[in-house]
């Protein structure tokens, strides 16, 4: 039934055999005017309606006074009134049965209180009658294959190229951004549909109803913000299983956005972080560079996502060692590995007359650049095994000598290793030639090294389809203090240092430890989330005296920092010998992504060094091993420049304990441990401190 209910929907948006337009103008100036113009000199084959009771004509055409005048009940009404008369509409369109309805004013949740009463108000009239809605704010939708043009966006004055690539946005003016310079590209495009608001079909629900239509083959996303994240990680399953890869490019890079919270672990998992754990777990392509993202769907289909994280092998080749050397910069500084050509690929090389010296790069120079030694060149590589793709920098001949390594490359377009082009001078005729042979080719190098480093940085998806993902903040909580923290996550299979809890007034008197000194000694309070900067932890303690000593100061330390929080308890650890290196582990429950958990170099520098990774929780050992990996502060693990090896095994156990929360402790809204010290290889990993924020009443 839901499939059924999806289908039609899709049919209705996307290939309507009547549509409506209320509040049509017919003064050429106004917004209003496009959808019935754009209609009309695309040639939509279907039957469109004007509604505007204030005109008897519109552009020469007959105009309703209501959808109920109608001749027919439309599959799809293009509503352009302003916010309340918009609301009207919708209730005529339940009334009628009409199945969707695109919401051009803005006016709803975006204008605080009133806005998210008035969009209230529109949703339920469309529930009323089980109309689904695109928008509010929504510039419309269009279908270059059936010439459906409903829309208000501008830059659709113009015939338009047709391809298998659908675009989702959140952003109206995306739309005719996208399609304009996809038509300089020569790419065409299956569908537009600029998702507005998202009051009732968001773009992942939008993108879903889409995924088996035999004309999409790739979906570009446009987005803001990061919202209904269900329906984006089912929607994200849908198009693994039609193989129909997902491109995605958000806004907010910037971390100041993060949202603070009581660990470091809220400042570490900031909100662009836990939207790229998402879309890494969504198995999603997400890029930098807007070029890419209608640019790189052509080379995502040609490499499937990987299980597991691995570093791909990217050969270079070109006719011009300067371009070559930026594709090489590039990539390296997207993490990519580029492989230097073997000695027996030289002597392939040399045999097929194509010498290439020794170098990072396979470089023809200019005297190679003929047809029969560039695809000569090319094979070689494709066909050694060495490479996971082959990735051509044309030089001059792009422009004006097609016929010699363009020629030879769209030959190679289906070798056994994957080829991309990235053509150095401005080459547009070029890059058209190489996509209708199904060459992946990029305009810019930029684009080309973004998408490369996407598309092997791409999985299947490993996000949790048919659960909650992300659910608004508890309305209460309350902060554990460090031994209730360390004990909770004891349970979840996080090693701790012995340790015990004496009350500050029973170290006066006579008092025994259970294990040998030296301690460390620490206040114990909810209130002390950070205790090293209210001066309440003393280390290297020696003896019972020192116990005491270390328990005045403390007292002293925190009252002269903030006199309204009293020390009746301490927590005495015995000090743990130091390790290979510290990490943090870091665990919270984000509001869009879910439950994610945090890997960063550890200690009290966390924060400042920024070198920290996140991925929506929980994870397995694989992709536990891959945030190491991530995090350069933990290449000291692998035993750097001779030094002792550590206990990677160990750490992996504790990012995947940890993770764990997000299916044994619901009610766990953050938690942390740092540091974490990873001890030499078998000596295991140790908490040092921990951190554990719960729902519920303080």
């Amino acid at each position: 039934m839901v499939a059924d209910n999806q289908s039609s929907f899709a049919e209705s948006l996307l290939r309507p055999r009547s549509v409506a337009v209320v509040g049509a103008s017919g003064d050429p100036a106004k917004t209003t005017s496009r959808p019935q113009r754009f209609l009309r000199q695309a040639g939509f084959a279907g039957a469109v309606y004007l509604v505007n009771p204030a005109r008897e004509e519109v552009l020469g055409e007959r105009c309703y006074p209501s959808l109920s005048a109608l001749p027919e009940v439309p599959d799809h009404v293009f509503v352009l009134t302003n916010a309340e008369p918009a609301i009207e509409t919708v209730r005529e369109c339940a009334a009628l049965g009409v199945p969707v309805a695109t919401i051009l004013a803005s006016g709803f949740g975006e204008e605080g209180p009133e806005g998210h009463e008035r969009q209230e108000r529109l949703r339920e009239a469309a529930r009323a009658g089980g109309v689904r809605l695109i928008g509010p704010s929504s510039l419309g939708v269009v279908n270059p294959r059936n010439h459906l043009l409903l829309t208000a966006n501008a830059a659709f004055d113009e015939e338009l190229l047709q391809g298998d690539l659908f675009v989702a946005s959140q952003s109206g003016s995306m739309i005719g951004a996208l399609v304009s310079r996809g038509k300089a590209r020569g790419i065409g495009f299956a569908g537009l549909v600029s998702v507005g608001g998202e009051a009732d079909v968001s773009i992942g629900a939008l993108c879903e109803a889409t995924v088996d239509d035999p004309g999409i083959g790739a979906y570009a996303l446009f987005m803001e913000s990061l919202q209904h994240t269900d329906e984006l990680a089912s929607f994200a399953h849908a198009a693994h299983r039609a193989g129909k890869p997902v491109v995605v490019y958000k806004l907010g890079r910037s971390e100041e956005a993060a949202q603070l919270s009581v660990s470091h672990t809220g400042a570490l998992a900031g909100e662009d972080s836990e939207s790229d754990a998402f879309f890494r777990a969504c198995g999603f392509a997400r890029v930098d560079h807007l070029e890419a993202l209608i640019e790189a769907p052509s080379l995502l289909r040609k490499l499937a996502p990987a299980e597991g994280e691995k570093p791909a092998r990217v050969g270079v080749i070109t006719t011009t060692g300067g371009g070559a050397a930026i594709m090489v910069d590039q990539l390296a500084t997207r993490g990519v590995q580029v492989v230097a050509p073997s000695e027996q690929v030289l002597e392939r090389f040399a045999e097929a007359k194509a010498p290439v010296a020794p170098n990072l790069i396979a470089d023809l120079t200019l005297a190679g650049a003929k047809h029969e030694v560039v695809r000569s060149a090319i094979e070689i590589m494709q066909d050694s095994g060495e490479f996971d793709l082959v990735c051509f920098v044309i030089g001059s001949s792009a422009r004006n000598n097609p016929e010699l390594a363009v020629k030879a490359i769209a030959e190679c377009a289906n070798g056994k290793t994957p080829l991309v082009a990235f053509a150095l001078p401005d080459a547009l005729t070029t890059l058209r030639l190489l996509d209708e042979a199904g060459v992946a080719a990029f305009r810019t190098p930029e684009a080309c090294a973004d998408a490369i480093a996407t598309a092997f940085g791409r999985s299947v998806p490993t996000v949790r389809a048919g659960v909650p993902l992300g659910t608004p903040p508890p309305a209460s909580s309350r902060v554990l203090d460090e031994a209730e923290s360390a004990e909770l996550l004891a349970a979840q299979g996080v090693a701790r240092v012995p340790s015990v809890v004496l009350g500050t007034a029973d170290v006066a008197g006579e008092f025994t430890l259970p294990f040998e000194y030296p301690v460390v000694v620490k206040a114990l309070s909810e209130k002390l989330p950070h205790k090293t900067e209210a001066g309440a932890v003393v280390l290297d303690v020696a003896d019972v005296a020192g116990v005491r000593e270390a328990v005045a100061r403390i007292k002293a330390n925190v009252a002269a920092y903030d006199s309204s929080i009293g020390i009746d308890r301490v927590l005495v650890q015995r000090m743990a010998a130091k390790g290979v290196a510290e990490a943090l582990v870091g665990y919270r429950v984000s509001p869009s992504a879910g439950p994610l958990v945090v890997l960063a170099a550890g200690g009290i520098y966390a924060e400042l060094y920024s070198d920290s990774t996140v991925r929506l929780a929980p994870v397995d050992p694989a992709t536990a091993r891959g945030m190491i990996a991530d995090v350069r502060g933990l290449g000291t693990l692998a035993g750097f420049r001779g030094s002792e090896a550590g206990d990677v095994d160990a750490l992996v156990d504790t990012i995947v304990a940890v993770s764990n929360l997000a299916v044994d402790r619901p009610d766990v809204v953050e938690a942390e441990v740092n540091p974490l010290s990873v001890g030499a290889a078998g000596e295991g990993a140790t908490a040092l401190d921990a951190l554990v924020r719960v729902a519920g009443q303080p």
